[in-house]
């Protein structure tokens, strides 16, 4: 069985039942099966065999979730990458990931364009673009030009692989997090009943979806039938609209895109009454704007932690008030524990290291033994997280990846961004922490400790950097030069000092 049968079943035995809304079009399942089709015949007709890479480098399109569908179809392995990425991060992850398929769109064509005499498994026909016709590029519409009957069915069997979801835009060391079509088909059925997603359900995602958050809710929904609003990117209006014109009843968000729909002057309650499910992840929403949100719309405030290697805890939308401050349980069929340092099992609301397993847990990273041996041990994974329960079990955090920074729902990995600052000239020791951002949670800051007789500015450094990073989103908001760091005793750099430094400044400097 594969996850690629759901929408054939739905074009079956509800095939005019709305299943997308883009825009201004609406497709039934029965049209969307069609689309799904003409794209998994045509990749076929190239020579995409099971198993193979598909990469895309696209913004929310109706044709990425088309490519979505084929993948799964075909037996094709999705790599979906951030649209946000730059050349050398992108270079790398379609090297990394093997890609022998590229749909991108013209938008995006100089970034494509900046690495392409390095892609050499992307020949003629290979880089496929959506929305027209250039150069040396397929052009989807006659790419797809192709019959609408059910693609040929590989032999594939839960355990073969769906997608490679990759962790950050680096060049150094990227992380490919592996997902089989039994963990998707997993994500379908635990996700449904977390959310109480069924057939007639109305889900608006406003996100990208390119990132694994997206698949808390975009795969349950295609799982019942249900209907799936995409809108192309976040836009605080066309939500409020959407929500009152269509009467959604779920949505997930990250916590600055629900800051921002309470604070629009459009905000009206009253209007959002159909709405049965709001789920916050990818980073904490804070107690104030929880207490805002459950105020306005009580009875549906939900929130999931959780990393794509795959363990996830719900604080479900009946124990918001009575748990607040909880990031809630594992789902049935899951398991979790917080271990001490010295490896013991912690009691209630004693801190220590979040570690998890449940049916959701990577195989692996992809081409990465090194790093899945120290991520999963004996069937459990290390979330390098901080947390504790209390006496009934429920989860709360301490503090994140040490090392991670949540930006509007993207993760970002402080080395990578180190990794290239130390190349500076003037750089002897560089830093990278999150500091709070008010539109995105969190963003990157970088400090500094200077080669001596150097007086390279901070504005200098911070310009060199940001031309070099991978993505944009990794790109540091701002450049502190120190004469030393904050270390321990065993010399490491303490950056939760440097942290809290920098806000008890009251020029905002550390």
């Amino acid at each position: 069985m594969h996850i690629g049968d759901l929408i054939t079943h739905h074009a079956r035995y509800r095939p005019q039942h709305e299943a997308i809304v883009f825009g201004e079009t609406r497709l039934t399942y029965d049209a969307f099966n069609r689309r799904v089709n003409r794209l998994a015949n045509a990749m076929q007709e190239l020579g995409i065999e099971k198993g193979q890479k598909v990469a895309t480098l696209l913004p929310n399109c109706l044709e990425l979730l088309d490519i979505y569908w084929a993948a799964a179809k075909t037996g094709a392995v999705l790599v979906p990458l951030s649209p946000m990425l730059l050349g050398a991060g992108l270079a790398s992850l379609l090297g990394d990931s093997d890609a022998v398929l590229l749909f991108t769109n013209n938008a995006l064509r100089s970034v494509v364009d900046e690495v392409r005499p390095g892609l050499e498994r992307l020949g003629e026909n290979r880089i496929v673009l959506v929305d027209g016709a250039a150069p040396g590029y397929a052009d989807y519409a006659s790419f797809t030009n192709t019959s609408e009957i059910e693609p040929r069915i590989s032999e594939l069997s839960a355990d073969d692989i769906y997608n490679i979801m990759y962790t950050s835009g680096t060049t150094g060391l990227p992380k490919g997090i592996v997902h089989t079509h039994q963990i998707r088909a997993n994500y379908c059925t635990l996700m449904a009943n977390a959310f109480r997603i069924g057939p007639e359900s109305i889900v608006l995602h406003t996100g990208s979806i390119v990132f694994n958050g997206a698949f808390t809710t975009l795969m349950p929904c295609f799982y019942k039938g249900a209907t799936y609003i995409l809108h192309p990117q976040f836009d605080v209006e066309a939500l409020i609209d959407t929500i009152k014109r269509d009467k959604v009843t779920h949505t997930m968000m990250v916590p600055s895109q629900i800051i921002a729909m309470m604070a629009s002057p459009r905000f009206n309650p009253e209007e959002m009454q159909s709405l049965q499910m709001i789920l916050s992840l990818g980073a904490p929403l804070h107690n104030e704007h929880k207490n805002a949100l459950n105020a306005y719309l009580p009875g549906r405030f939900y929130e999931l932690y959780g990393l794509t290697e795959g363990f996830v805890t719900i604080l479900d939308r009946d124990d918001a008030i009575r748990k607040q401050g909880s990031v809630g349980v594992p789902p049935p069929f899951s398991d979790m524990r917080i271990e001490l340092e010295n490896g013991e099992i912690a009691g209630p609301n004693q801190i220590g290291e979040i570690v998890g397993r449940s049916p959701l847990l990577m195989p692996g990273y992809f081409k990465r033994p090194d790093l899945t041996a120290q991520a999963m041990q004996g069937g459990w994974l290390r979330t390098g997280d901080l947390g504790y329960t209390d006496e009934d079990g429920y989860l709360y955090l301490v503090d994140r990846k040490k090392e991670m920074i949540d930006s509007g729902g993207v993760k970002i990995y402080p080395r990578d961004i180190e990794d290239i600052m130390v190349r500076h000239p003037d750089v002897q020791e560089v830093a990278v922490f999150g500091v709070p951002h008010d539109k995105w949670g969190e963003t990157p800051l970088a400090a500094v400790v200077l080669k001596p007789s150097r007086n390279v500015t901070a504005e200098e450094i911070k310009e060199w950097t940001n031309l070099r990073v991978s993505a944009r989103y990794q790109r540091v908001s701002d450049v502190v030069i120190m004469d030393a760091f904050p270390r321990n005793a065993a010399g490491k750099t303490l950056k939760r000092e440097l942290r809290d430094a920098y806000w008890r400044g009251t020029d905002g400097k550390i």
